[in-house]
């Protein structure tokens, strides 16, 4: 009987901290959802490297739900449904209605409306702040880290997707003043780029 007691508080025990620790993951990513989500908008530096899209960096410029990312060879931009992708090389515009994975991949920023919606979540303290892990079953994204500095700022992303792991990491974090425009395809910049409509 004591043994089944015993049992019983340490499953007790492990459940409420587990439920504890969920809760402190989501409080963390409240205020660096809090502090992303700047009605003006913000901007960073990046690099995301992925088995399917080897390495890359740039900038991104986020408002809302809207994104503008460039790299040396390509430009996206998505304005909350549609989304252009230029191509430097061959002078191509796609434009198409991207898939939730397809928008987590090009916006590290997507993760703030995932982990409100059917992911367990649990926070580990590290020496740079703190790492935030996210599970959930028959997602598109079936895994992903989340690691915040010590003022809940995002610093890295790392997605599970189909195709394997996306490592985004994120510096030069800063709010900035962006109109809506900047996150659609302006013509009159590449007035000799061939549009390809995917939609």
């Amino acid at each position: 009987m004591k043994k089944l007691l015993s049992f019983i508080i340490f499953i007790f025990t492990t459940l409420t901290t587990f439920a504890g620790n969920a809760a402190e993951a989501r409080r963390a990513l409240d205020k660096a959802a809090a502090k992303v989500s700047i009605k003006s908008g913000a901007t960073a530096n990046f690099s995301i490297t992925g088995s399917k899209i080897g390495t890359q960096s740039g900038t991104i410029a986020i408002k809302g739900n809207k994104f503008c990312a460039r790299t040396g060879n390509a430009t996206i931009w998505y304005n909350g449904k549609t989304q252009w992708m230029y191509n430097k090389k061959n002078d191509e515009v796609h434009v198409s209605t991207p898939t939730s994975a397809q928008q987590h991949q090009m916006n590290p920023y997507t993760f703030l409306s995932l982990y409100k919606s059917g992911y367990a979540m649990s926070l580990t303290n590290v020496a740079s702040g703190q790492q935030i892990h996210l599970t959930g079953k028959g997602k598109s994204i079936s895994e992903m880290y989340i690691l915040l500095d010590k003022s809940y700022t995002i610093k890295q992303v790392k997605m599970k997707q189909r195709n394997g792991w996306v490592t985004i990491n994120i510096t030069n974090f800063k709010a900035s003043s962006l109109a809506d425009s900047s996150f659609s395809f302006n013509a009159k910049e590449h007035p000799k780029a061939e549009i390809i409509d995917l939609r």
